[in-house]
């Protein structure tokens, strides 16, 4: 199974995704995609490991998605990636196009080929108005442009509001 759970912040998506890898039954990769740039983040990221299962294993990788997921893909293994949102942000903070494109690019290639289950978190930004700022709304339609390609491809997408999921594209199995 790969799922795409998108979501506000504070909307639910990380839980209902642990819930999800939780209930595979399967031993759970969690790839974090966060980078601890000051105090306030490190605090976050620490709260995250601290409530995750202990059995669970975490790799950090802020950039090199795609290459994190094929090495680690497996058919008894959950990938749960959190979040592609801070996975974008952290490309472009590089101020590298070519290597935002094609990590963008080997993300989206890669997934049908990977073996497990693949849960991919991320923010939905695109609700709002258009932002003043040129690298934010470079962020949205980024953030955009890659939730539309990933919907595309993946047979389960949900939509989270208030801890509740809406379930946009196929039929995630979810006790909660």
């Amino acid at each position: 199974m790969q799922a795409l759970i998108l979501g506000g912040a504070r909307s639910g998506k990380s839980r209902f995704a642990e819930n999800l890898a939780l209930q595979s039954g399967h031993d759970v990769l969690y790839i974090a995609t966060a980078q601890a740039h000051d105090a306030e983040m490190f605090a976050r990221i620490q709260h995250h490991q601290a409530s995750r299962p202990a059995r669970w294993q975490t790799l950090e990788e802020p950039l090199a998605l795609a290459d994190a997921l094929q090495q680690h893909a497996r058919p008894d293994c959950l990938l749960l990636v959190d979040c592609l949102t801070l996975w974008l942000t952290n490309l472009l903070c590089l101020e590298d196009e070519p290597r935002l494109d094609a990590e963008i690019s080997a993300l989206v290639d890669c997934l049908p080929s990977l073996t497990g289950d693949v849960l991919l978190v991320s923010n939905e930004i695109g609700l709002g108005i258009v932002p003043l700022g040129e690298l934010t709304r470079r962020y949205v339609d980024h953030a955009g442009r890659l939730h539309q390609q990933l919907a595309a491809q993946i047979d389960n997408v949900a939509f989270m509001v208030a801890g509740l999921p809406h379930f946009l594209k196929g039929n995630i199995a979810w006790n909660g």
